[in-house]
């Protein structure tokens, strides 16, 4: 499935593209357009966040330029420049989704998108707009407005009770996490030897589809046939994900497309939607509710975070002593650290951005690493910093843009009420009327998935 491309037509060559792909996956002369090799691609976008090539209405051939947007399927309303790496559009079939009355339209929302989306409107670089999301969601005509956070607490349940598991039993260790498609693409594909050490668990977005075209469909009343699953992804490999044949436990395909930012603010403003005047509101129950470890899903270190404020709790069956766990918080690069958990010591490591994966991989390997989990995240800061996320031009603009978008993430976390994911009480209703409990039978075969040797 293509998700990334290249136009020839627009491309100089300048190779930005080149020196940011985590996957080796472009290929070219400096100077000549670049070509994505799809046998090496893992779909991130980091490459459409740093192009550099362009055609615009103000200085270019206006024919090519609205040429372009026709064939990408931009609304005719977008009047900015357009990019010679740009990720596949699904504008179209999510419009008329909307407009079909035979359809009942789920929206779900990632962490990252709502630190990121009022940027496009002309806020300030990070603001936190969870309410006008989900308000300008509903102008839409989407009749279910639900969020991803709900699913990252149940990633954390499922997640948490297989590593626990995985260590007090014996199991495959180190557990990598499986929430980044282009980070599990590329072990698919550079080390398949190694996918029995990712998590079992699905990603929150899939984990979310499955949910809302089963459970989600009988507490509405509806036909599971019925639903039109859309999300909202600060990623563009999301993309990708949600194709996979392993995706239908529900009995169809769990999320039927996904929309970027980028994409979403296209359709906002093509509605004619007023983002800055509009209400805060609240996405609907029980699957729009979720828990500060929920929230930090969105920066490099926040699962891993999130995993521990639960794991300590059911490990030792106590109250972890302090909620932030500053010692896995970070943003670049690879990062270790060593909780004590009752009379267990977890080792555990982070991993933003695929540069230091190799040397990890090689050790994992050789069976010579020594830790118990390892958080893994493609994307330079983890989802803030998506392909998918508002495009800056200006990598100064971008540097400000991820710390803002961070610092939004972790002061809101701050603010909630309940910051544990097993403390949301819709994942308590969840197992208890439906799922029975973590690693059940039943959520086994709704939340965990299987993966591919070799990635195709």
């Amino acid at each position: 499935m293509k998700v990334i491309q290249i136009d020839e037509r627009l491309c100089t060559g300048c190779q930005e593209c080149v020196k940011t792909c985590p996957a080796y996956a472009i290929e070219g002369e400096h100077g000549k357009p670049q070509k994505i090799n799809e046998t090496m691609c893992i779909k991130c976008g980091q490459c459409v966040q740093t192009c550099k090539s362009y055609v615009s209405l103000i200085d270019h051939d206006l024919a090519l330029y609205e040429q372009i947007k026709e064939e990408r399927g931009i609304p005719a309303s977008v009047r900015e420049p357009l990019f010679a790496a740009y990720n596949v559009c699904h504008l179209r079939e999510v419009k008329e989704a909307l407009q079909n009355p035979e359809k009942k339209t789920m929206v779900q929302c990632a962490p990252a998108v709502r630190v990121a989306v009022a940027e496009d409107f002309g806020m300030p670089l990070g603001t936190l707009a969870p309410g006008k999301l989900a308000a300008a969601l509903r102008r839409l005509g989407f009749d279910y407005v639900y969020d991803t956070d709900f699913a990252a607490d149940l990633t954390i349940m499922e997640e948490g009770t297989e590593l626990i598991r995985r260590v007090t039993e014996g199991g495959v260790l180190p557990m990598f996490t499986s929430c980044c498609p282009a980070w599990v693409q590329f072990i698919e594909r550079t080390y398949p030897e190694l996918t029995d050490h990712l998590s079992s668990c699905k990603s929150p977005q899939q984990m979310q589809g499955a949910v809302q075209k089963t459970y989600g469909a009988n507490q509405n009343g509806l036909n599971p046939a019925d639903i039109y699953s859309v999300s909202v992804m600060p990623c563009t490999s999301k993309e990708f994900e949600c194709s996979r044949p392993e995706m239908q436990d529900s009995g169809y395909q769990d999320v039927d497309v996904v929309l970027t930012t980028r994409e979403l603010v296209w359709l906002i403003k093509e509605q004619g939607i007023d983002f800055d005047a509009l209400p805060e509101e609240t996405f609907d129950q029980p699957l729009g509710d979720y828990t500060g470890a929920g929230v930090i899903f969105g920066v490099t270190g926040g699962v891993m975070e999130a995993a521990i404020r639960t794991g300590y709790e059911l490990i030792t069956g106590q109250q972890i002593p302090c909620v932030d766990v500053t010692d896995v918080r970070g943003t670049k690069g690879h990062r270790t650290a060593k909780v004590q958990a009752g009379d267990l010591t977890l080792k555990v490591g982070i991993i933003s951005g695929l540069t230091d994966i190799i040397e990890v991989l090689e050790q994992v390997a050789k069976g010579t690493c020594d830790l118990h989990f390892i958080e893994v995240m493609t994307c330079p800061e983890g989802c803030v910093s998506g392909g998918g996320q508002p495009k800056l031009l200006l990598d100064a603009d971008r540097v400000e843009a991820y710390a803002n978008r961070r610092a939004a993430i972790l002061s809101y976390d701050e603010k909630l009420p309940l910051r544990k994911s097993h403390e949301n009480p819709s994942i308590q209703k969840l197992y208890a009327d439906y799922l029975e409990k973590p690693n059940s039978e039943k959520a086994h075969h709704l939340l965990h998935t299987t993966y591919r040797k070799g990635g195709q």
